[in-house]
């Protein structure tokens, strides 16, 4: 039986109920409301930066050496695997998601604090050249408060990409969830605050505010002890933050939308590329900022590679994220299914030729979900609104391309510059293309393969800043240089 998390936000290391507005939690495979859980108000935002500030201040954290947070994160690892099998049902449950992809999630947050830990552990400050009589010190400091404000598509690997740097840093967190899926977020601060209870930490290191974005993410850019944020999300919202940033002075790491082309080449391995195709865009029911849903393929290949895909496409298995064989998962919530919807009329009011999809499944079985069919659409120009706006579902749009010039020029024909994929036999032209698109990540020959240890984020409007990799410990900490004084004579100026 699934347990769902009780109705409480973890404010100031204490579990209660938030004082805001009521939030449903649904299902999406069937409709069911799963549980109601309490927005926090911008008082209780406030009330936890505070707690989290003299936290932060606390020096039994921020006197602790690096090996010794190191071992809050190992802790935090090892409670995550213990729970993993509920840890996946509960986000199975609350955004749609299948097990497989679930489980794969919540094996990369219990890696991601299990890498982070090994990094901080092994993170060095350095000496760096002298230029006179001194000795020159480089080292870093936590920034004392960080807000991480995560969306809804992958809750439990997004909340481990933003709170073991930050922890890890020597600060403390406030944790905004998405208002759709904050269950099993509210779960993983749970484990968190477990493994600070057991080490006598301060409880107040750790907040998980649940609500809307609008009034309790804001309210956490706002507040004046937030010393940076970290934001994953839509572009608009990122921009809204960043002038709220900007007016702090404060730093922030924003990973925001995509609309990333997969490329396919003549001399492509056509069945790996189908295949990678197809998983670059309908996994995760297309809910990925890097979702390859630009599909660009050599003219003398495209209609061979697009009618086979189109048929490989309608034969995907769509079903509830709990059903074993189920490939692609209902979307997130009623309501985004209708946008994702909206998206393919409008691709039809462009011209745009549906070859498969373009709708919900038919069947009793499908009739309670948020169910969208995997979609391919030919037709139209890159410079459609389809081709540059994001949307953020299993619709894929198809274009052919010339030869390398032109190919290069409607792959970087985008306001957005996250991830691309490339398939190709040839080396040469690999390494050519992968340096001239514009995105912060580049495949070849694969798609959607990530490392905690490899830094991820976009260029244009897809964002700004690194996360992951041994620097996103460094990201989350203030930067000193220190001067020693060799010199046995005073310095020489009033000589």
């Amino acid at each position: 039986m699934l347990r769902i998390p009780a109705d409480e936000a973890r404010i100031a290391g204490r579990w209660r109920r938030g004082a805001g507005a009521p939030v449903p939690t649904v299902d999406p495979a069937t409709g069911r409301v799963l549980t109601t859980v309490h927005a926090v108000t911008v008082e209780e935002v406030a009330e936890a930066a505070e707690a989290a500030a003299r936290a932060a201040a606390d020096p039994r954290w921020r006197e602790l050496p690096p090996h010794r947070r190191a071992e809050l994160l190992h802790r935090v690892a090892r409670l995550i695997d213990e729970a993993a099998d509920e840890l996946a049902a509960l986000q199975t449950a609350d955004t749609g998601k299948t097990l497989a992809e679930t489980r794969a999630l919540v094996a990369s947050a219990a890696g991601t604090f299990r890498y982070t830990a090994a990094a901080l552990e092994t993170a060095e400050e350095s000496i760096t050249p002298a230029r006179g009589d001194y000795v020159t010190m480089s080292a870093y400091e936590p920034i004392g408060v960080v807000g991480a404000i995560n969306p809804w598509n992958s809750p439990v690997a997004s909340d481990a990409q933003k709170l073991a740097p930050a922890l890890a840093g020597g600060n403390a967190a406030l944790l905004k969830p998405a208002e759709w899926t904050p269950l099993v977020s509210l779960a993983l601060g749970r484990l968190i605050g477990r493994a600070l209870d057991e080490l006598g930490l301060p409880g107040a290191l750790l907040s998980v505010l649940p609500g809307r974005g609008s009034v309790v993410g804001d309210a956490i850019v706002r507040d004046p002890r937030v010393g940076k944020v970290t934001f994953t999300g839509g572009t608009a919202t990122g921009r809204t933050i960043a002038h709220a940033a900007a007016e702090k002075l404060m730093p922030l790491s924003l990973e925001l939308g995509g609309k990333s082309p997969t490329v396919v080449l003549a001399d492509a391995d056509v069945e790996q590329a189908l295949a990678g195709v197809m998983f670059g865009v309908f996994s995760s029911s297309g809910q990925s900022c890097v979702a390859g849903s630009r599909l660009f393929v050599a003219r003398e290949l495209y209609a061979e590679f697009v009618g086979e895909l189109v048929e490989r496409a309608r034969a995907l298995r769509v079903g509830p994220g709990t059903a074993p064989d189920t490939q692609v998962a209902p979307l997130v919530h009623h309501d985004h299914r209708d946008a994702v919807a909206a998206r393919v009329d409008l691709a039809r009011e462009e011209g745009g030729r549906v070859l498969c999809g373009g709708a919900a499944p038919d069947g009793a079985a499908y009739r309670d979900g948020a169910y969208y069919l995997p979609t391919v659409v030919e037709g139209l120009p890159n410079s459609s609104r389809t081709c540059q706006e994001e949307i953020f579902g299993p619709v894929l749009v198809a274009l052919p391309f010339d030869d390398e010039e032109d190919l290069v020029a409607q792959a970087n024909d985008s306001v957005y510059g996250l991830a691309c994929g490339i398939w190709t036999r040839d080396h040469r032209a690999a390494w050519r293309i992968a340096r001239r698109i514009e995105a912060g990540t580049v495949w070849i020959n694969t798609y959607k393969q990530f490392s905690i240890s490899t830094p991820f984020g976009g260029m244009k409007d897809s964002g700004l800043g690194r996360e992951k990799g041994r620097d996103g410990i460094r990201a989350h900490q203030r930067q000193k240089s220190l001067y020693w004084g060799t010199a046995e004579t005073p310095l020489p100026w009033a000589n």
